[in-house]
């Protein structure tokens, strides 16, 4: 079987010589598909992202993206090696206008990048009529589309979302999951830490619930969601 497009491989790790957070945890992602991190509070979820990222130390498994191990680079080389992240806080910059985020996120890019902007500005038709406003004006919907679409506007080949929905109003969060489908249907895979498990999972191709670090449960969305196990302990039944 080929191997996911980019995998996280029996990581174990934690902050500096801290104790380790994640244990023998693996999380991956297919092209063009949208896989789920998911599970209860302080169970290492956005840790097995930066992981992902190169934000923590993995002192033992190891990041391949696209066959290529990159376990030993930094996270500036990850973005140029095409891993797009938005995390979960501080991920606009609130004095600058909508369009001067966007094109803050082209910075690795030395083409014009007016086809990528508008493209966008095509998912989140709201950004268009915003360009000019500043973004720390906007609600918290329009500002985490802000953060997606400047993500996007590096062109990844992947794209990792740390609690895209947190704080939003459930209409919002509707939203937001439909553009990333949207955005999954273009063929770029979508990983994501999200807190609403069962909106998340119903929207998976792939769904990893972890329980202190550790793999508790992995499969399909809908087998997630299916199973009595998970409903019971992570889904309110």
């Amino acid at each position: 079987m080929d191997e996911p497009f980019l995998v996280g491989d029996r990581m174990t790790g934690g902050y500096g010589r801290g104790p380790d957070i994640l244990h023998d945890c693996t999380v991956a992602v297919n092209a063009g598909e949208i896989a789920v991190i998911v599970g209860p509070n302080g169970a290492g979820k956005s840790t097995a992202m930066k992981a992902l990222f190169g934000m923590l130390d993995v002192r033992s498994g190891a990041v391949r993206l696209d066959g290529d191990d990159i376990t030993s680079l930094n996270p500036q080389d990850r973005v140029a090696r095409g891993m797009g992240f938005v995390p979960q806080t501080a991920n606009i910059f609130t004095s600058l206008t909508v369009e001067e985020n966007l094109e803050m996120g082209a910075f690795i890019r030395r083409d014009d990048i007016s086809g990528t902007m508008a493209q966008v500005y095509d998912l989140f038709p709201i950004l268009r009529d915003k360009r000019n406003q500043a973004a720390g004006e906007l609600s918290g919907g329009q500002r985490q589309q802000v953060a997606v679409g400047r993500a996007l506007m590096t062109r990844p080949k992947v794209l990792m979302l740390d609690e895209p929905t947190a704080g939003v109003s459930p209409i919002v969060m509707d939203e937001l999951f439909d553009r990333i489908i949207e955005v999954a249907r273009t063929g770029l895979p979508v990983l994501m830490v999200e807190q609403n498990a069962r909106q998340a999972l119903a929207i998976a191709d792939r769904g990893y619930v972890l329980v202190q670090g550790r793999n508790a449960y992995t499969g399909t969305g809908k087998e997630l969601l299916a199973d009595p196990e998970v409903r019971r302990s992570f889904l309110g039944g």
